[in-house]
């Protein structure tokens, strides 16, 4: 980490107070662009990568402090990392779209000698000696890693406010939720502090701060991008996957980091898929699913409003939508033993690095019998094989993102009494269980400026499919998108 005095003068150090000097409209300029097209202005030559990454440091600087989107900020190391991506690229090497791109990620994922928390106390200083294998793939990609993001405690929560280093605001509105747990990675890309970021989800936590901040989120299939070296909440739950402002930069990400690890029992071979050109599929035949029960139920009004709106306009370029029965899946202790097994340990250490939250879910945790795990673990199973068969009538499903518009931070602090999942996770949460690939689309905003989600969901291994509604939706979308780059 370096604080700005100490990046001025790295920045005079090395010949790069050039960039460093340039206007901050230029900057905002760079900020309103998207992964993909800096990229193709990187390959033509037209930005450098030290001058994207120096763009980002300079808005990171700008406007983090109130954000509180970052919590490591690694300007030094990112530098570097982009003026030896320049020099490739000066001697004729391309590494390709990720080439020289600056990105984030959240503070779950290891990243040898730089601190990876979980947001935790007893994690504060927890630095690991080496790099998640998705950390390991972006860098051999070209991604130059502006530093790690804020999230929930330990991945569990639904606000980003319940860590360690304190809340994280929506930056559509001050004093708004950005959700959770992933919330810092989806903030830092809806302000543009960065050109995407990973995050993690076990129950919506890509998604549904997706949705709140107005970006794309997927949680590909279970086992398509390796959770090796990513500090576990649910090993049978867990997904990696990218967030970014639009479906085609959610691609570039997802193909960089996408892939079978042989050394990650979770790991699941899947075909080999160009994503980018699969993506460019025709959407006319697709037929549509809307599930007839649960994900339609208690609705914000103007969630209500926006989604219905969407689905008349997809049904319009697709083959239809039709209503669909889903497995309902049952109540399952899989995640809160698995998450004791890791946990547990660590809070015995240090019992006080932990909330009670946390300390409460691994005790309930403890309890629970390996009969009863061994169970649950056989239901999921079954549960993933049934859901395949829904897609012999439909080929994707369409759903709200989440039931409700981004809460207060006020309100996302107050304790929570009702058992189960909270509300806003009712729609993502099936999914982590069932093992698709879904994505969480722009789907417009309240008449107060917050922003409301569509979520697409395929079969396993349709991300794709997946991937070309949802560009295809951004391309015929009826709203405004309002600007949330200002200086």
């Amino acid at each position: 980490m370096i604080d700005r005095r100490e990046f001025l003068t790295t920045a005079i150090a090395t010949g790069s107070l050039f960039y460093a000097s340039r206007s901050w409209s230029k900057q905002a300029s760079l900020a309103g662009l998207g992964l993909a097209e800096v990229s193709d202005r990187i390959r033509r030559g037209v930005i450098s990568p030290v001058e994207l990454t120096l763009a980002c440091i300079e808005r990171i600087e700008k406007r983090n402090p109130a954000l509180n989107a970052f919590i490591t900020i690694t300007a030094e190391q990112a530098l570097a990392s982009a003026r030896g991506h320049e020099r490739e690229l000066a001697r004729g090497r391309y590494r390709g779209p990720m080439h020289g791109i600056p990105i984030g990620l959240k503070d779950n994922i290891d990243t040898g000698g730089i601190r990876t928390t979980a947001a935790a106390a007893a994690l504060v200083d927890r630095v690991p000696d080496a790099d998640a294998e998705v950390v390991r793939r972006l860098k051999a990609a070209g991604a130059v890693i502006l530093g790690k993001l804020n999230m929930d405690e330990c991945a569990l929560g639904v606000s980003t406010t319940t860590g360690i280093f304190g809340a994280t605001q929506n930056p559509w509105r001050e004093g708004y939720s950005t959700g959770g747990s992933s919330g810092g990675p989806a903030a830092a890309v809806a302000a543009g502090l960065c050109y995407g970021a990973l995050g993690t989800d076990t129950g919506g936590s890509i998604r549904q701060p997706a949705a709140w901040c107005g970006v794309v989120g997927l949680k590909p299939s279970y086992g398509l991008v390796s959770t090796r070296g990513v500090i576990p909440l649910s090993s049978s739950l867990d997904h990696v996957g990218p967030i970014a402002r639009s479906a085609t930069d959610v691609a570039i990400l997802l193909q960089a980091v996408a892939g079978h690890d042989s050394e990650e029992p979770t790991s699941v071979v899947m075909p080999s898929v160009d994503y980018l050109s699969e993506m460019k599929m025709s959407v006319s035949g697709l037929r549509l699913g809307k599930p007839a029960r649960g994900y339609f139920e208690q609705l914000d009004p103007e969630v209500d409003a926006a989604i219905h709106a969407a689905l008349e306009l997809l049904a319009g370029f697709t083959a239809g939508i039709t209503t669909v029965e889903l497995p309902a899946p049952p109540a399952l202790n899989v995640m809160v033993v698995e998450a004791a097994a890791y946990f547990g340990p660590l809070i015995r250490k240090s019992p006080q690095g932990f909330s009670p939250a946390i300390r409460s879910l691994v005790k309930f945790g403890t309890k629970i019998s390996a009969a009863v795990y061994a169970r649950d673990l056989r239901r999921l199973e079954q549960l993933r094989r049934d859901i395949s068969d829904t897609f012999a009538s439909v080929d994707l499903l369409v759903t709200p993102t989440t039931p409700d518009l981004p809460m207060t931070i006020a309100a996302a602090k107050q304790p929570v009494r009702a058992a189960g999942p909270p509300l806003t996770a009712r729609n993502t949460m099936p999914f982590d269980l069932y093992g698709l690939p879904t994505i969480s689309v722009p789907c417009g905003f309240s008449r107060s400026g917050l922003p409301i989600g569509l979520q697409i969901s395929g079969p396993p291994g349709g991300e794709g499919r997946v991937l070309a509604l949802a560009a295809a939706w951004e391309q015929k979308r009826n709203f405004i998108f309002p600007d949330v780059f200002p200086a």
